[in-house]
């Protein structure tokens, strides 16, 4: 097995075991960035008492709401960027070698190649990765709404009937998410 690949999968292990354990953190800081309602209490909550409410408003599964993709994510995310460091860094290390052979240079890797390798990573990363992200970000923020009766909910006609009374908005699972990626269709 070759140095890129062992680092590439031991990259995608760490990583999933950290997304594991801070996943709930992760879910709540998500929303504290995106969230945007107006008649909500400004006062600023701290991560353990916006756990607390998430839990109680929407159910210890809300914490995990984009686990999978998320993990997914990671496990991709990190396991491309170790990969590309590791044949980037060997193809430095390569030319390094080379220019000692021509007389210039010690054959080491030097800083400025160093940053432009993990730069090169983490590009590569990127591009490969970003649409994971988008479907763990909307997963995040979905909420589930089941605390409102359904007059609050419905589009109503004129004998005060509602149209709509579902309880909960459509859920954003994987599927859904990932077509509205690939669509175009997002909100």
């Amino acid at each position: 097995m070759s140095d890129a690949l062992i680092n590439g999968l031991a990259g995608a292990g760490g990583g999933i075991i950290a997304q594991l354990i801070t996943y709930p953190l992760q879910t709540v800081n998500t929303r504290q960035q995106t969230e945007r309602d107006p008649k909500k209490d400004t006062r600023s909550q701290g991560a353990l008492e916006r756990m607390c409410q998430v839990v109680k408003e929407e159910g210890w599964e809300r914490l995990y709401g984009g686990l999978m993709p998320s993990v997914v994510g990671t496990a991709a995310s990190q396991g491309v960027y170790y990969y590309f460091y590791q044949i980037f860094r060997n193809k430095a290390e390569a030319a390094a070698l080379q220019q000692k052979k021509m007389g210039v240079g010690d054959g080491s890797v030097g800083m400025l190649s160093s940053l432009v390798v993990a730069a090169l990573s983490g590009c590569v990363n990127v591009l490969l990765t970003n649409p994971i992200w988008v479907v763990v970000t909307r997963m995040q923020t979905h909420r589930k709404e089941s605390n409102r009766t359904p007059a609050d909910q419905g589009l109503f006609v004129a004998t005060e009937q509602p149209i709509l009374s579902a309880v909960e908005p459509l859920p954003y699972g994987t599927s859904h998410v990932v077509s509205k990626v690939y669509i175009g269709d997002l909100e």
